[in-house]
């Protein structure tokens, strides 16, 4: 039986700040068995927020017996609605230095030297890249001794693909890394924050049957097929509560939802967070109705600080850009969410500067800290007016909306364009591959033609052989009949001369 030493009150939250100056901060320790030599060992466990991320927990075992000790990183947040997928373009061997944050669900991928990293296979780890490259090769060379001595053709094929790795962090060739995690608690570094990383690329997904089972999210028996959606129709007036942990605390809370309808532009769910034990309230909107046929493309110029005071409903898929800061806020960075163009602007200061975790502490950079407080006097000065911008909402799915305060006259300082999509966005989107309409007769039509065609081809091929088999059979007969009749005649003339006798 473990012992745990600390305890907290109710209400206090179980996670605290990662900070230097904490005082009176100590891991919990829990007396545990050593695998090692069998015998008791002590571990720490220490619960802590990073900045921007998630909630972890850092653990260490050490054994005063056997000096076996041992270190991991797990994440203590919520899964993610959605799972996050990575692909960077490592070209300088200053990409090598970037700071990865790597799941336990996560699965690493490099094509270029046909590497793959299945899930549940290595423990969590904030690492950066050549970190995560250092870690595989230590793991390819630990049992390679054994394999020179029992298989040495397959430990001389690994340590050609341990010489490709090493050739990697070398930086000899360009090559892809692609961190896959349906849990979406993995993450990769943006050295040009708040600036979009032209050779990173963030892309979410929706989880597989099999993924959730592997999450736990998932009973193994439970069938693929998704629960029915309720009717809208009975929704509409009332308020539905489903319970859920809250994300700062991590105690049982609960969410209400309300469909609520916008006045000329669509139905939109409203979902609403409060935290009973530390004060938590969050808000987020998302579109109640069907993915638009075109995109919308929403530029609005601010002169004035009354356009900071402008209504906004921001999708989960709209992007923002800043063309003036050279800014550019990619899907789903930010939920979506009803408010203000001043409160759009201040959610983009608080998530790049105030709560970027490669801005504070340790792992902070003087340049990048000096960037981001510029970035962040910018942001002040469009807010206060001073600074003269155009603010564009970009969003594919055209579920966006900005207030005209002229309407319904046209506004000056604000134009609306309609798109038509790209196949990346739809990709994005998922609509390449979503039919409703007419897919069971796109699927019985190849059926029925593919039908007849089989069954008229063997009667095609089978009639030659019909038509062949009489001749073949004809010919025999024909040759047969002179030899049956001539036996007959052979027959009777040994009994006619044996009568004789």
């Amino acid at each position: 039986m473990s012992v745990v030493s600390g305890g907290t009150t109710r209400g206090e939250s179980l996670f605290t700040d990662l900070s230097a100056d904490a005082e009176g901060w100590k891991p919990d320790e829990i007396e545990s068995l050593c695998m090692n030599c069998h015998r008791s060992g002590t571990t720490r466990l220490l619960l802590t927020k990073v900045p921007f991320f998630k909630e972890i927990i850092l653990s260490s075992f050490s054994c005063a017996h056997c000096s076996w000790a041992d270190s991991e990183v797990q994440p203590a947040g919520r899964i993610q609605d959605q799972g996050v997928r990575y692909t960077l373009k490592v070209r300088t061997k200053e990409d090598l230095n970037r700071e990865v944050v790597r799941a336990e669900s996560a699965t690493v991928r490099i094509p270029e030297v046909d590497l793959e990293i299945p899930p549940f296979t290595q423990k969590g780890a904030i690492s950066t890249i050549e970190g995560l490259l250092d870690r595989t090769v230590a793991g390819l060379e630990q049992d390679q001794p054994v394999r020179r001595a029992v298989h040495p053709e397959v430990a001389e094929k690994i340590s050609v693909f341990i010489q490709r790795l090493e050739n990697l962090k070398e930086m000899e060739s360009e090559f892809t890394l692609e961190i896959e995690d349906p849990s979406g608690n993995s993450f990769v570094e943006n050295p040009a924050a708040p600036h979009k990383d032209e050779a990173l690329t963030v892309s979410r997904f929706e989880r597989t049957a099999q993924q959730e089972q592997q999450l736990g999210l998932r009973a193994e028996d439970d069938p693929d097929e998704e629960p029915a959606a309720p009717d809208p129709d009975s929704m509409r007036d009332e308020v539905l509560t489903f319970n859920m942990n809250c994300p700062e605390c991590n105690v049982p809370a609960s969410t209400n939802m309300k469909l609520v309808q916008i006045p000329y532009f669509k139905e939109v769910v409203i979902m609403a967070t409060n935290c009973d034990s530390c004060g938590y309230r969050t808000n987020e909107v998302k579109s109640g109705g069907g993915t638009e046929e075109l995109g919308t493309r929403i530029a609005v110029r601010i002169t004035n600080p009354s356009d900071m005071t402008r209504d906004l409903l921001k999708s989960e898929t709209c992007s923002v850009h800043i063309p003036e800061l050279e800014f550019e806020l990619g899907m789903a960075a930010i939920s979506g969410k009803f408010t203000t163009v001043e409160g759009l602007l201040k959610d983009i200061k608080d998530l790049t500067v105030s709560r970027n975790p490669f801005c504070l502490g340790d792992s902070s950079v003087a340049d990048r800290v000096d960037k981001m407080k510029a970035f962040g006097q910018k942001m002040d000065q469009i807010i206060a007016g001073e600074m003269d911008v155009h603010v564009i909402l970009d969003d594919p799915a055209g579920n966006s909306y900005l207030q005209n305060p002229y309407a319904p006259e046209p506004d000056p300082e604000m134009s609306v364009e309609k798109y038509a999509r790209s196949f990346e966005q739809n990709e994005e989107l998922g609509l390449n591959d979503m039919k409703t309409e007419g897919y069971q007769e796109e699927e019985q039509r190849p059926q029925e033609e593919q039908r007849p065609q089989e069954e008229q081809r063997p009667q095609e091929e089978q009639r030659p052989q019909e038509e062949q088999r009489p001749q073949e059979e004809q010919r025999p007969q024909e040759e047969q009949r002179p030899q049956e009749e001539q036996r007959p005649q052979e027959e009777q003339r040994p009994s006619i001369i044996s009568s004789r006798d």
